[in-house]
């Protein structure tokens, strides 16, 4: 067996059927394998960028690990920013890299001191191994073996995360004889983490005045959504979440408040100041989280935080955890869940308050009046949330249109809600959701962009026509960077550089590109056309591009001011409001 014939056979016992990719000279042996490999095919894309963000998309989606192939040089750089999504956020994607001839190349013959030896050579596995979880170029044929195996186990197990591997063209084509041996998982050390805990947990939440959930991405890393239900049934405490985290639970949960951190919701921020005690799971509490002022975060709380990595359990910063138990999230439900005598009633008089603030301080913007010129978009996402059906994925970039769809939608547990949270790259969404799309068929894929975030990797509509695949791409329309023009606002007196049309940020014809790739096109004016319009598009089997017509300063509503706490959000309440929120 060659070398690369083993390499997709290996991808197939894992039951990946797809690997995202470019052809290229330094990878063209290991693509000619697939004619000889039954049952896995190759998926092309158009920049090596997007096949890393299709691969995971692919794995957030089908819950094994994405992979690419890419060639030497140009190719493999191209593969940083995806890697780099998926290195944040914890997500199992595999990087095959070609390389020139093992004989060339220039970090075997360190008596060299030139900068490149052979024709598109780079050392990628230096440039990636902040970004991956193992990077290795093969330095012999058989090593192929051994290397892909730890490889693959190291991408799924303890904290998942990308691996690189660069392979020598002269390899690709060698004879090898498997051997079967396999690399053994990481083991997850349980050493801090007993039934002590797990009674402490119980105990702090039967007497606690103001107990909190907060859910993270992870609960979706480790396909515990069914679990995390049966916890939440079973102790009736508010929820609050992450933004990674708030596709892993059901938002019609009776308990469930909203999202928390600078752009989270109001009435999830004030309860989290409120909280005396929080149970955080896979949650990294990152800025975005917790806010600028970090000794002022949740400053009436104990927190105990269940996370695998022991360094997001160990970092301070201001943050204090109290307990700290590092483990999978998976165990952790199976040892609190099978406690005896479980049935926990969280304080009623908590409960009745946070359903008091919500009446009272929950941003509706859907209340306004109908627009007649523009799309109000949290009325957009909220009548979006209507035509959502079960199994359907949605796909969000970065920018003021993922603010307002974490904000405005409603999704089910059966949904997925998935997006580059930790890295946020623009041009994420797009080839993310072509990943989605090969990994779920009979999904409908939902991919929400912004005008200026679509434009990064456009390219990808042509794989999207090549292969007929059917998608909904949602093209939020604000005239620019709307994140942007709104920290302009906020701490550069509204001088709009770089931000907007007359200072240099533009669109094309979105209904003439729409056609030059025969997709079908869709122009949604003002909020009077959101409803009739949306019927027609998911009735429509085709990909349709649907451009929304945004107003070009609309704002994110709430979003918290640098300097403020978590539960004064713009628009700022009043002091008066403010004393009586926070206790005494």
């Amino acid at each position: 067996m060659k070398l690369s014939e083993y390499v997709l056979n290996f991808f197939k016992s894992k039951g990946i059927d797809k690997v995202f990719l470019v052809n290229g000279g330094s990878i063209a042996f290991l693509i000619d394998a697939f004619r000889k490999v039954k049952n896995i095919n190759y998926v092309c894309a158009v920049h090596e960028q997007g096949a890393a963000m299709m691969a995971d998309g692919y794995a957030r989606t089908k819950k094994k690990p994405g992979v690419t192939m890419v060639t030497s040089g140009p190719g493999a750089q191209n593969l940083i920013t995806g890697i780099a999504s998926s290195w944040f956020d914890s997500i199992p994607t595999i990087h095959i890299c070609g390389q020139i001839n093992s004989n060339d190349f220039l970090i075997s013959k360190q008596k060299y001191p030139v900068r490149q030896r052979g024709f598109q050579e780079t050392d990628i596995v230096s440039i990636s191994k902040p970004i991956t979880k193992f990077a290795y170029r093969l330095k012999r044929a058989d090593e192929i073996e051994e290397i892909l195996n730890k490889a693959y186990y190291m991408s799924i197990s303890g904290r998942p995360g990308p691996v690189l591997l660069d392979i020598p063209m002269n390899f690709q084509n060698q004879k090898i004889v498997p051997k079967k041996k396999f690399f053994n998982s990481e083991k997850i050390n349980l050493k801090s983490f007993n039934n002590n805990q797990i009674l402490k947990l119980k105990s702090k939440i039967i007497n606690s005045k103001r107990p909190l959930l907060i859910v993270g991405g992870g609960i979706e890393i480790s396909n515990t959504k069914k679990e995390l239900l049966q916890f939440c049934k079973k102790t009736n405490l508010p929820v609050v979440a992450s933004w990674a985290g708030f596709g892993s639970i059901d938002n019609k949960i009776k308990n469930f408040i909203g999202t928390i951190g600078v752009y989270g919701s109001r009435v999830a921020n004030i309860c989290l100041q409120k909280s005396d005690f929080i149970i955080n799971l896979g949650c990294r509490l990152d800025t975005r989280v917790i806010g600028g002022k970090r000794y002022n975060f949740a400053p009436n709380a104990e927190i105990a935080s269940v996370d695998i990595d022991k360094n997001e359990l160990n970092k301070t910063h201001g943050l204090k955890i109290k307990y700290k138990i590092k483990t999978d999230l998976s165990l952790f439900f199976k040892k609190f869940l099978s406690l005896k005598n479980l049935k926990i009633q969280t304080k009623l008089n908590w409960i009745s308050e946070v359903k008091s603030l919500q009446l009272k301080y929950e941003d509706i913007q859907i209340k306004k009046k109908l627009n007649k010129s523009f799309v109000n978009p949290y009325r957009f996402f909220h009548l979006l949330s209507e035509k959502i059906k079960k199994n359907d994925i949605i796909v969000g970039d970065t920018g003021a249109h993922l603010t307002w769809a974490v904000q405005g939608l409603k999704i089910g547990k059966n949904n997925k809600l998935i997006s580059s949270f930790g890295n946020s790259p623009m041009g994420y969404a797009l080839p993310a959701s072509i990943g989605a799309c090969f990994s779920r068929k009979n999904a409908t894929v939902i991919s929400i962009n912004g005008d200026a975030s679509l434009q990064l990797n456009l390219q990808e509509l042509q794989t999207i026509k090549n292969y007929k695949l059917k998608l909904k791409i949602f093209i939020l329309n604000n005239s620019g960077y709307g994140i942007i023009k709104q920290f302009q606002d906020a701490y550069l007196n509204s001088r709009y550089e770089a931000s907007n049309k007359s200072s240099g940020v533009t669109n094309p014809n979105f209904k003439y590109l729409a056609k030059s790739f025969d997709l079908d096109y869709v122009s949604i004016k003002n909020d009077k056309e959101i409803y009739s319009k949306l019927g027609k598009i998911f009735k429509n089997k085709k990909t349709t591009i649907v451009e929304i017509n945004i107003f070009p300063n609309e704002k994110i509503i709430p979003k918290l001011i640098y300097g403020r706490q978590l539960d004064d959000m713009y628009p700022n309440l009043t002091k008066k409001d403010i004393s009586n929120l926070r206790l005494k």
